[in-house]
């Protein structure tokens, strides 16, 4: 028979994990899956379960719990000879790589729709031996988003890092940055750096509107001078998915990066503490085998 394995976080979603363990494990039943479970104790142990189901050949790996469970569990998964097909079903405050699929936010519905999905492969990122599948950030607001707090992110949520954000970019402070990407390189100072995968950043989905799961690109903003003012300007051209047009913002596509600053600067991987640069960062074109609801591949076809 085939082998699924249930990776959960049971502390995910204000402890409701719980709640829902005996749903997905009776739908993967249903499937046809002998279904293995394994509950997350500390930080990478997504990661090592993943990592068991490619080395044991398992068939199926569903992850449940918020972004940094999701990220555990495809970087357990990404590069390995054998790679199971994977779904996810979020519980997180901002579920950026569920909204990037088309999984439903409503857990109920995304375990019901495990049953009629359908598999597409799609890109994640690798910066040095770190992978991710939505946003790296460089620059104060990414430091200062770092510092959210667990019980801020459940007291707030989203709001949580629109609160930090703010604060950063009343400061004067901008970094140098020398940018070597596909069609040449950049230099100058900018108060901000993001290199994004998907259309959904920080729970927005208009950061990259052009950004599909599966065009093997990085999409790279650099913001070159936002002041308070300049900020309400770009918040404005976001909002309208229009982020590239703001003249304070170079626009990149690329398959590669290498980004380089005058003193170490702490970068932010999918909401997250990451590394501090230089380092390069390259995306892993249509890495991942995931399930995804039959109506988002109709969509993006």
């Amino acid at each position: 028979m085939k082998k699924a394995m249930f990776i959960l976080n049971p502390s995910a979603g204000k402890e409701k994990a719980a709640d829902y363990k005996e749903n997905v494990e009776k739908t993967l039943k249903e499937m046809g899956y002998i279904v293995d479970t394994k509950e997350t104790a500390k930080q990478s142990d997504a990661t090592r379960f993943a990592k068991e189901a490619c080395e044991q050949r398992y068939d199926f790996v569903v992850a449940m719990g918020g972004d940094g469970t999701i990220n555990e569990a495809v970087s357990g998964l990404a590069e390995q000879p054998h790679q199971p097909l994977f779904s996810l079903i979020p519980l997180g405050t901002v579920n950026d790589f569920a909204r990037a699929l088309g999984i439903s936010l409503d857990p109920e519905e995304a375990i019901e729709a495990l049953k009629s999905g359908t598999e597409k492969a799609v890109d994640i990122a690798k910066v040095e031996d770190i992978y991710f599948m939505n946003i790296l950030a460089i620059g104060d607001i990414a430091e200062s988003t770092s510092s959210v707090s667990p019980e801020q992110k459940t007291r707030l949520g989203a709001m949580a890092y629109f609160i930090e954000g703010i604060k950063a970019i009343t400061s004067e402070e901008e970094t140098h940055f020398e940018i070597e990407h596909d069609h040449g390189v950049w230099e100058g100072d900018a108060k901000l750096v993001l290199v994004a995968l998907t259309n959904s950043v920080g729970g927005f989905e208009r950061l990259a509107p052009e950004a599909l799961t599966d065009d093997g690109l990085l999409h790279l903003y650099i913001v070159e001078n936002a002041k308070l003012a300049g900020f309400i300007r770009i918040a404005g051209a976001l909002w309208r998915g229009k982020l590239e047009e703001d003249p304070a913002v170079e626009a990149i596509h690329t398959t590669k990066v290498s980004i380089k600053t005058i003193e170490p600067l702490l970068c932010n991987i999918d909401g997250d503490e990451g590394i501090v640069t230089p380092f390069k960062i390259e995306v892993l074109p249509r890495h991942i085998r995931a399930l995804i609801p039959p109506e988002k591949e109709e969509l993006e076809e």
